[in-house]
């Protein structure tokens, strides 16, 4: 059991706006991974909160607001150490804080467990919870903008010209924006942790499914 899971909401309101002071400026101007989304993250933790009221709720707050501590651009070739070097800085500010010392390991797992690429397992449910609200913002309308601005960044086509859906070739994300729903957002339902954060996921890759196909389909573009 979670000593705190009672405590009254105050502890969150007072702790919000110092983490997300402590996360401003950490995006590197990078839109994807900018204040904004650390405020989606948050909203989505909080959903799946809801329906796990057992959860340390400042742990979870914490992680979010802090994961991307250390944002390297997809094409570093260190990419796949952010995350725990996110929750190494994260720890140590968050001590110099004065946060909750029993809190530190909770939040520096939870930060390093986030990421896809350093395939580091979420063993608590506070991890779990944390991972799951950051991948939701990868589906969706959200993400939708978010994987056409990153693949812009990349320097990466829309698409495929001739092949959109990926109907005859292998699937290239590197080299074309909307091959990533292929290559790893479809994959993000069956990978979540809760059972809340899966429904939401299904959900929402279910518009980008639709949309790839729409997309093909005003392309006017054929295989072969």
């Amino acid at each position: 059991m979670h000593p705190n899971k009672d405590e009254p909401k105050l502890d969150l309101a007072t702790w919000r706006p110092r983490l997300a002071a402590l996360a401003a400026g950490s995006s590197g101007g990078d839109g994807a991974h900018d204040s904004a989304h650390l405020e989606r993250v948050w909203r989505n933790a909080q959903a799946l909160l809801a329906q796990r009221p057992e959860a340390d709720a400042l742990v979870v707050m914490a992680a979010c607001y802090l994961h991307d501590l250390v944002n390297l651009p997809k094409s570093d070739p260190d990419r796949a150490q952010a995350s725990t070097r996110s929750a190494r800085l994260a720890r140590h500010q968050l001590a110099w804080m004065n946060f909750p010392p029993e809190r530190l390991d909770a939040v520096a797992h939870a930060i390093a467990a986030h990421s896809f690429s350093a395939n580091i397992a979420a063993e608590t449910l506070e991890a779990k919870i944390v991972q799951d609200a950051d991948r939701l913002d990868g589906l969706g309308a959200v993400g939708l903008a978010r994987m056409f601005y990153i693949a812009g960044r990349m320097g990466s086509s829309l698409a495929h010209p001739s092949d959109p859906l990926g109907s005859a070739r292998e699937f290239d994300d590197r080299s074309y924006a909307l091959d990533h729903i292929m290559v790893k957002l479809a994959r993000l339902p069956g990978m979540m942790q809760t059972e809340a954060g899966r429904a939401l996921a299904e959900e929402r890759l279910a518009r980008l499914m639709a949309f790839r196909e729409e997309f093909a389909a005003e392309s006017g573009a054929q295989p072969g």
